[in-house]
């Protein structure tokens, strides 16, 4: 049966991970290896499962004349790239004059291959004929920044994929392939020492230029696969150099990541020690929540300038000589109507950071899946930030159209089987999240689930107590209301409300402005 947990940020295990990415790269190295053979039980679901094809011409596996041709290529890359590895003993026996003639022919052979596979372009943008640019996304950009394998055809397919999706211009960054082996041997490389190739210097050069643009109010990065250890390097860079304001502007999305870690600091220090000091806060929902308007454009809120913050035990937060009530405090100070201003204790530098992985996705176990479940052996680790998704699904395998989006954010088609964007129901969205099970969490859990979750971005439903870790209850939704307890994936999944033009309320970061009715 289909599963999906919820963890915000880097949750407790059973286990123990006592190393991070600032360590040394050959003990780096030397722990992937291990994992590596842990996790190869998985690796045939880099491509099963092969059926269903619900994305047609999309999706990586099916039937068409440009996925045969990457397939055969990638077939000879694989024979040719294993010969080579099994070969290079061979190095230490032959003349030096031998060995250089083999690896120049070998290396041309494959970069010509590899050549027929990439094209010389390293920067696409999606076709507009699946989202034209619209006047009320102009203040948008979306980057999508691709993974292991993925030649020039199939860069092309994931970017037109997400442009019908959520119905925006899509810009795609070439993450070129060698091969797949060689693109592990490249993941190693990255994750390990940090090395940065040329298309994650591109990709850090578009952002940069896109958050400093005036026209752009927010950057959508979304990531796959390698391009998550990529996407990781780039936001390492920009949280080291751009103002914060700036970095207030991007949201990342990754899917199936295979990054060893995610950094977004906290902006103040207040926010960080509130959620050491509370990490276990039960939130209230009140029973109706209005005055928080949805539309299908963004919203615009004027931001309070004055600085909230935590006081101690008082479950309020101070503006001026005037208290303000918290939701954790509406509960004893009940009024038959109040304005609340709550400050998300996911105060961090990086608007929001959502992760989706499949838990039978080798690369997604290689990366978040490993990192994110385990407990830190020490509180001074770095630490794997953003909510993630994790599924457990018969059709849970890597592929970033066939796998991904058509389990999670499958498509509709019009009475004459044409695709029109993203089905506004699916099994995904509409399942029970499970969230950070009994036994699993520690007291030093760096976020927990509540207080990750911002106080949550609800509007227009009965709020309830749900039992656990995550006490809140509410969604954007007002069709298809579920008052049954239960926090479902589209409750708390951001890049749902997206779909096909949508925007989620565009409400400040500092602030969430609710009223509510009792």
């Amino acid at each position: 049966m289909d599963r999906t947990e919820f963890f915000g940020s880097q949750v407790g295990g059973e286990s123990v991970i006592n190393y991070s990415y600032t360590d040394m790269p050959w003990r780096l190295m030397m722990w992937d290896v291990k994992y590596f053979f842990t996790f190869a039980w998985a690796l045939p679901w880099i491509l099963w499962p092969i059926r269903p094809c619900d994305g047609d011409h999309f999706d990586e596996l099916s039937f068409t004349w440009q996925n045969i041709w990457c397939i055969a290529i990638h077939s000879v890359l694989i024979v040719m790239q294993l010969f080579f590895i099994l070969t290079l003993p061979l190095a230490l026996l032959l003349p030096a004059w031998m060995v250089i003639l083999w690896w120049g022919a070998f290396f041309s052979v494959n970069w010509f291959l590899c050549l027929g596979l990439n094209g010389s372009t390293i920067t696409f943008h999606s076709d507009p004929k699946y989202a034209p640019a619209l006047e009320e996304h102009a203040h948008e950009q979306w980057i999508f920044l691709n993974g292991v394998a993925v030649g020039e055809a199939w860069l092309k397919s994931n970017i037109n994929r997400l442009a019908l999706t959520f119905k925006r211009p899509v810009i795609g960054v070439h993450n070129r392939t060698t091969g797949v082996i060689f693109d592990v041997v490249e993941c190693l490389i990255q994750r390990n020492f940090g090395y940065a190739t040329s298309d994650i210097r591109l990709a850090y050069k578009i952002i940069k230029e896109k958050l400093y643009n005036p026209q752009y109010t927010k950057v959508v990065f979304i990531l796959h696969s390698q391009g998550g250890i990529e996407g990781g390097l780039v936001l390492d860079w920009l949280l080291q150099e751009l103002p914060q304001d700036l970095l207030s502007k991007l949201e990342v999305y990754t899917f199936g990541n295979a990054s060893n870690h995610f950094n977004n600091p906290h902006r103040h220090v207040d926010s960080q020690e509130a959620e050491i000091k509370l990490p276990r806060t039960d939130t209230l929902i009140p029973t109706t929540i209005t005055e928080v308007p949805l539309t299908d454009s963004p919203i615009e809120t004027r931001p309070v300038p004055s600085k909230r913050r935590l006081s101690n035990g008082s479950g309020y937060f101070s503006e001026a000589n005037r208290r303000i009530p918290t939701l954790t405090a509406m509960e004893s100070d009940v009024s038959s109507r109040a304005t609340a201003y709550t400050v998300p204790a996911s105060d961090r530098a990086i608007a929001h950071v959502e992760h989706y992985a499949h838990t039978t996705d080798f690369v997604a176990l290689w990366g978040i899946l490993h990192f994110v479940t385990n407990e830190r052996a020490s509180v001074e680790m770095p630490r794997y930030i953003g909510r993630v998704f994790s599924r457990t699904s018969a059709r849970g395998g890597h592929q970033f159209s066939q796998h991904y989006l058509n389990g999670m954010f499958p498509l509709a088609r019009d009475a004459k089987g044409e695709f029109i964007g993203c089905a506004e129901h699916n099994e995904f969205m509409s399942s029970i999240v499970e969230v950070a099970k009994k036994g699993t969490e520690k007291d030093n859990l760096r976020e927990a689930v509540d207080n990750n979750w911002s106080l949550i971005e609800l509007a227009g439903r009965k709020g309830s107590i749900v039992k656990g870790q995550v006490a809140v209850h509410g969604s954007f939704h007002e069709d298809d209301d579920i008052n049954d307890g239960n926090v479902r994936v589209k409750d708390l999944s951001r890049l749902w409300q997206y779909r096909n033009g949508r925007s989620p309320p565009n409400l400040p970061r500092e602030v969430r402005r609710m009223t509510f009715e009792y």
